[in-house]
């Protein structure tokens, strides 16, 4: 319990660090376009690639990961459904079913993985899947739908390959498939650029709450509250039936997928919207409200599980 309760108290500490600065202005008026463009173009992309340069490619074949990505799909086709019928755009859809099935793997992820589960590198198999797989397809999907499409068709196919994000997961899976090992001269300036990434995310979370309605008002209530539901009691339910029913698992690999199911939003799914400009009431809301309800979720699946 202790673990969940930290990583969460870390991540509140942050996020009202940052809205104590855009209370006080002590970055400006453009403080949070600046910190999510950082976090955007330079710290995330440094982050995803020495995270994944170093990673165990082979995670890729676990159960683990497969209840990961069937769930993930699942909840988020249930979004994009609804999305479609409603009428909410592809840029609105898509941000709001990366809040629905996107976790928090990262900087609440890590430290539950070490506080509750024992063992950092169980988030593996979540974090490789969204930044490989989940993120390109994502952000492709957002260039396009804000115009990025136009033009010739060899110009949409490389799209992939012009956003900084997917270029730092692409590059991190490439130096860890091929078994090179980087030069410390080269990977500790990147390193140390990547730190920056999940507090620059967070403090640009907290300037963005200032001045803010409160969640669950106005036109993004309905699309908010699908989402927060799909993330915080969906994937998790639909984890724990494939991987008890499916896959057969039990004890702790179960405890393990569920846990990491049960994660709320992810911060950096407001950078995204923040970038494009789509989707950024609806992404604060559920990344805030979703992190407020998976705290007794996580207490409580740790609490049976465990």
């Amino acid at each position: 319990m202790q673990g969940v309760l930290t990583g969460f108290a870390v991540i509140a500490v942050v996020i009202a660090v940052g809205y104590v600065l855009g209370l006080r202005g002590h970055l400006g008026p453009q403080g949070r376009e600046v910190l999510t463009k950082l976090a955007f173009h330079v710290a995330s992309p440094a982050l995803l690639f020495t995270t994944l340069a170093t990673a165990d490619l082979s995670v890729v074949f676990s159960s683990r990961l497969l209840v990961t990505a069937l769930s993930t799909v699942a909840v988020a086709g249930v979004f994009v459904a609804v999305g479609v019928v409603r009428g909410w755009g592809v840029g609105r859809t898509t941000i709001g079913a990366l809040c629905s099935g996107y976790v928090n793997s990262g900087n609440l992820g890590i430290p539950i993985a070490v506080y509750v589960l024992g063992d950092a590198s169980l988030v593996a198999p979540v974090l490789l899947f969204q930044l490989v797989l989940v993120t390109p397809v994502a952000v492709t999907l957002l260039d396009l739908s804000g115009g990025g499409g136009k033009g010739p068709l060899w110009r949409v196919l490389l799209t992939p390959l012009r956003n900084p994000i997917a270029l730092g997961s692409l590059a991190g899976v490439a130096v860890a498939a091929s078994g090179v090992r980087v030069p410390d001269a080269v990977m500790d300036p990147v390193t140390l650029i990547g730190n920056m990434s999940v507090p620059a995310v967070l403090l640009a979370f907290g300037i963005g709450l200032c001045g803010s309605t409160m969640p669950l008002r106005g036109v993004e209530r309905r699309p908010v509250l699908l989402a927060v539901a799909l993330k915080t009691v969906g994937q998790p339910a639909v984890a724990w039936a494939l991987a008890y029913g499916v896959f057969g698992l039990r004890g702790a690999h179960l405890l393990d997928v569920v846990v990491t199911s049960a994660l709320p939003a992810a911060q950096n799914l407001y950078t995204y919207a923040s970038t494009y400009g789509v989707g950024e009431r609806l992404a604060r809301d559920a990344i805030l409200v979703s992190t407020v309800v998976s705290v007794p979720v996580l207490v409580g699946v740790a609490a049976v599980l465990g």
